[in-house]
């Protein structure tokens, strides 16, 4: 039986753990602080989670044990390094099971790993997954990407049931910026939505996000296979029409003509995408990125949604 040590109490972390669970595995949970672990140990569940019971074989902890097989590490992009420089983990493989852009520096999450703590195998666990339904045991598919094939099958083996579906990749790159761009671009779907334009108008934003996607990702490196694949298409599609997507319904709030600020401050979880935005647009420099740019200009109030519209709709018309 293998030891699996997941970094992040969130509503991912604790999903990932019931299906570690499931796989087989012996698990520990970690959360940021001694008290949160405690109180996740004694009602067994996380607030971020609810109703979603972890099992006694769940170890709630808020440090790294030792004589750990993986890691996986699930917290937001934006607090990945604090967290890696808090528990400074033994050099070993390691798994991201995060999405976007760091602000600031404009890594992607593996970047951020090898730079705090360099030396060990890394892959990138991402795909169309909500927590809920992993937690529940619904059929999902998902997709651990890096350039390590042994790694790669090693967590497929310690992850992967028949409910749970894993897919490996060795074009990192390509999948950290499916799920990266996928965000935004969820966003710009959900304000299409508030702000009643139309199904119609949803589906196009949608595909040419997509192509978006794809020359981002071959500009820096990934290749447009991987953006057909799950950590691309799949995850664009859940997040741009499934009702439990953040990213989306941060959009369709702002499409009905409500303040990001006053979005934010009624959410206690990170909506990914709106740090990501301006981040995404800053590595993206030079590519042709029209939908993630209106999104990240509509988040910073140099635009309104009336304007973000506008500069979309009056972009040339040419062959797609």
């Amino acid at each position: 039986m293998s030891r699996l040590v997941i970094i992040g109490a969130g509503a991912w972390g604790t999903a990932l753990a019931l299906q570690a669970v499931r796989a087989g595995n012996d698990v520990s949970l970690v959360a940021r602080d001694a008290a949160t672990a405690s109180t996740i140990a004694a009602n067994r569940e996380s607030n971020r989670l609810p109703a979603h019971r972890l099992p006694d074989a769940v170890d709630v902890r808020h440090d790294i044990p030792a004589g750990a097989d993986l890691l996986l590490w699930v917290v937001p992009v934006q607090h990945l390094r604090s967290s890696f420089l808090r528990l400074q983990p033994a050099v070993g493989s390691i798994v991201v099971g995060a999405k976007g852009v760091e602000a600031g520096t404009y890594l992607l999450p593996l970047e951020i790993v090898n730079e705090v703590s360099p030396g060990g195998p890394v892959a990138i666990l991402t795909g169309p997954n909500f927590a809920h339904e992993v937690a529940s045991g619904f059929p999902a598919a998902a997709v651990v990407a890096s350039t390590d094939a042994d790694l790669r099958e090693r967590v497929r083996l310690m992850l992967g049931t028949n409910t749970f579906r894993l897919y490996g990749n060795d074009d990192p790159i390509g999948a950290q910026l499916g799920g990266a761009a996928k965000n935004v671009i969820a966003i710009a779907a959900g304000a299409v939505i508030g702000a009643g334009l139309g199904e119609n108008a949803r589906a196009a934003l949608v595909t040419r996000g997509l192509s978006e996607l794809r020359r981002l990702a071959i500009a820096l490196g990934g290749r447009a296979e991987t953006v057909m694949g799950l950590s691309g298409l799949g995850d664009l599609l859940l997040t741009c029409t499934g009702a439990s997507s953040r990213n989306f319904s941060l959009g369709h709030a702002l499409g009905r003509g409500e303040s990001l600020s006053d979005i934010l401050a009624r959410r206690s979880e990170v909506t990914e995408g709106v740090p990501t935005a301006a981040a995404l647009v800053a590595r993206g420099e030079g590519v042709e990125l029209p939908i993630c740019r209106a999104v990240a200009d509509l988040l910073a109030g140099a635009k309104t949604l009336d304007q973000a519209i506008a500069q979309l709709l009056l972009r040339p018309q040419r062959d797609e």
